[in-house]
């Protein structure tokens, strides 16, 4: 079970579902001040072709970034601050506090966008109130701080009151538009016709902020009772929602609206064309939406500073941590939230309130494209960076996606203002090299080599100051292979269990003195290294002269490493003879000793490659069983092994256990997020003969172990020996622990 979620202080976050955490912020925001305030004056400026085109664009682009989104939310337990958390598990802090800065913008300046919205509408309701719009959209904005400085319940609590009116509003002036269709006007609308000073991209960066409500419902991921599952469903439901919602209205207004009327009066053609004369509920529906778009945007932004400050990756921010006992509100945040949109709205208004909207918009559009751009980006590094970590439950995701996803806002950025986007992309370039703190000083060789070299040394001395993680656990093998001439398949499965996610070392050993044996030492390392390029192999070899075996081995243990990476899998060959029974036995206690995993291959042959293949995996306990799923998971992953099934079998001796034990494997596959057969055996039968009965017909096999003592070495020898006999190939898997099957 899941322990809930809670604040720093030990306090109980709120339990927010999908439906009230997600979906309902989410489109409330994108259902806003856009589609009542400049919805129809994009379909005047850009025409009904022109206008789904922009509605196109923008929900690709938004579409891209969900999946972006889903991917990395279904891989790690998601807290408090939406997509900077997302952004900073992924790229690190330095990347994740520099978008995390600009999505705070982003948020704090739609406030008083969708508040200079609201007041530009109220005013054409009530014309006498227009010489007082500066005192009308400040005190709007004190009556949205007092509400949110109370605590987010009051902001909730009143989004299905708002959806209710949006919804009625929605259904008088949809109605009014479909009654007054006219197909030979909406022929009329088809084409674009701007006006001076505006184009496609200028048109689409006023729109844009119609789409971005998906992050009203992302920056909630600390309130959200299962994050992972509910900002996939709300965000791409939100999404389906507004898109159809958006599209209808260019439709409808495209064939019931003149040009002139949709450019000059985009608003008044909503309230004056309402159902049943009722432009009453169109006003409702405004004010509604645009005062809860700000709301939203409101308690949101707040609560991505708090988080980017409980980080510590900017010390100056430090005070803004703190959260109230009482649902952990970040009170000090909404005050800085509060003091940015007074300044932005006092300023807005000493302007034209339509060019100050307009303006206002645009900014908002390039704050967001700049944090949408780094979603994607933190997305294809997991992916294209292939961590074996990196198993999200959404299944709908690839790298390519979230290259097309931040190539896309990159170009939209550009398009829109080359230089606002350059201006933009630098303040994030800088904020990362100041939170960074760090020199790096590169000498660049005159080749290739030089240039690989020196960037290796300088990421191999970052390497080492951080501290390993089982989320960014690794293979890292060492091949204790012999001759490799006949021990091939042994150094197959060393390749096989990185299937490309970390290092494989393939090392022989020779023994007598260096001084006796250096060349026959040089021609060995020569025959092995043309030996690994004949058999395209991503290996490492490495040959060692000892002047006993034994001791050779303990001491490439102890010292084999690539600066900080250093093995932690021994992948070894099961010993033929029973005289290297204790001296292999030794092995497996000093491989322990040294923190390291022992896997040990009782090699019986290989399938056939071309048919289905499985892969049995016995489960007695946690510690080996991680690290088995682990290896089975990424063998997996090679061409040779990739249409295989994987069962795991646990054997009970009573009836009464099989559904508990059933249901904890279950789950703990789930949790893993890996794709496995789960079968609980209920026998009273000796284990070998169960085992035997089982898994005659398996591909490979998967079995842990623990070492023994030396005086019990050839009993163990003896047993497995007996067990495995005439066995498929198996995998003995005795885990050091450091790998995490749930990271």
């Amino acid at each position: 079970m899941n322990e809930p979620a809670t604040t720093a202080h030990g306090n109980m976050r709120h339990q927010l579902g999908t439906f009230a955490g997600v979906f309902t912020p989410s489109v409330l925001a994108i259902l806003g001040i856009i589609m009542f305030l400049r919805a129809n004056f994009v379909v005047g400026q850009a025409g009904v072709s022109g206008a789904l085109m922009i509605l196109l664009t923008a929900e690709v682009l938004v579409i891209l970034t969900a999946l972006s989104v889903a991917a990395i939310s279904t891989n790690t337990p998601v807290r408090g601050g939406g997509a900077y958390y997302l952004i900073s598990r992924v790229l690190g802090p330095e990347f994740g506090g520099a978008i995390g800065l600009a999505l705070f913008l982003a948020q704090t300046i739609s406030v008083p966008f969708y508040i200079l919205g609201f007041g530009e509408a109220f005013v054409q309701n009530v014309p006498v109130l227009a010489p007082h719009l500066r005192w009308l959209c400040l005190g709007t904005a004190t009556v949205l701080f007092v509400l949110n400085y109370i605590g987010v319940r009051w902001a909730l609590s009143m989004q299905f009151l708002v959806m209710a009116t949006l919804g009625l509003a929605m259904l008088v002036f949809f109605g009014g538009a479909a009654i007054r269709f006219d197909p030979e006007l909406l022929a009329a609308n088809w084409e674009p016709r701007y006006g001076e000073g505006f184009a496609f991209w200028r048109v689409f960066a006023i729109y844009f902020p119609a789409v971005t409500g998906i992050m009203a419902g992302i920056n909630m991921s600390g309130d959200l009772k299962d994050p992972g599952r509910s900002l996939v469903r709300g965000t791409f439901w939100a999404i389906a929602v507004g898109a159809a919602v958006y599209a209808l209205h260019i439709v409808l207004f495209g064939g019931a609206v003149t040009r002139d009327n949709l450019i000059e009066y985009p608003y008044a053609s909503l309230v004056h064309g309402a159902l049943f004369s009722a432009g009453f509920l169109v006003a409702a529906g405004m004010c509604a939406a645009s005062l809860s778009s700000a709301l939203s945007s409101f308690v949101a932004s707040p609560r991505v500073m708090q988080a980017i400050a409980r980080d510590r990756i900017l010390p100056p921010l430090s005070f803004l941590a703190a959260g109230t006992r009482k649902g952990d509100e970040p009170r000090r945040a909404i005050v800085l939230a509060f003091g940015i949109g007074m300044a932005v709205l006092w300023w807005a208004t000493a302007e034209d309130a339509g060019d100050a909207f307009n303006t206002v918009a645009s900014v908002v559009t390039m704050f967001f494209l700049s944090t949408y751009t780094i979603i994607n980006l933190a997305a294809f590094v997991e992916a294209f960076g292939s961590n074996p970590s990196f198993r999200p439950r959404f299944q709908f995701f690839h790298w390519s996606t979230a290259l097309a996803g931040a190539a896309g806002c990159l170009a939209v950025m550009g398009l829109i203002d080359w230089v606002a986007a350059s201006i933009a992309m630098l303040c994030i370039g800088l904020l990362y090299a100041y939170m960074s703190r760090r020199v790096y000083v590169t000498t660049f060789g005159d080749a290739r080599r030089g240039f690989v070299y020196s960037h290796l040394s300088k990421n191999l001395l970052r390497l080492r100051n951080f501290h390993p993680h089982p989320k960014n656990w690794r293979p890292t093998i060492l091949v204790l292979s012999g001759d490799p001439e006949t021990r091939l398949n042994l150094i197959s499965f060393g390749v096989w269990l990185e299937a490309g996610r970390g290092i494989v070392t393939v090392a022989q050993l020779i023994t007598g003195t260096l001084e006796q044996l250096l060349e026959r030492r040089n021609a060995a390392l020569k025959r092995l290294e043309a030996f690994v390029q004949e058999n395209d192999l991503n290996v490492f070899p490495e040959v060692v002269v000892a002047g006993d075996f034994d001791e050779g081995v303990r001491l490439l243990l102890q010292s084999h490493s690539i600066g900080p990476i250093k093995p932690n899998i021994v992948l070894m060959g099961w010993p033929n003879d029973p005289e290297r029974v204790a001296p292999f036995v030794r092995h497996l206690h000093d491989i322990r000793k040294l923190g390291m995993s022992a896997v040990a291959v009782v090699d019986h042959g290989l399938p056939s490659f071309s048919a289905p293949k499985r892969v049995d995996i016995w489960w007695r306990g946690q510690e080996n069983g991680s690290l088995m799923l682990i290896l089975a998971h990424l063998l997996e992953g090679n061409w040779e092994w990739s249409n295989s099934d994987i069962r795991i079998l646990r054997l009970i001796d009573q009836e009464d256990g099989r559904e508990p034990a059933a249901r904890a494997l279950r789950e703990l596959v789930e949790a893993a997020r890996i794709t496995a057969e789960v079968c609980v055996l209920v026998s009273g039968e000796p284990f070998p003969q169960v085992f035997r009965e089982h898994s005659h017909d398996a591909s490979l096999i998967f079995v842990g172990f623990q070492p023994v003592d030396e005086t019990t070495a050839r009993s163990f020898f003896d047993f497995y020996e007996t067990l495995l006999g005439d066995m498929p190939t198996t995998v003995l898997v005795s885990s050091s622990g450091e790998a995490d099957l749930l990271a």
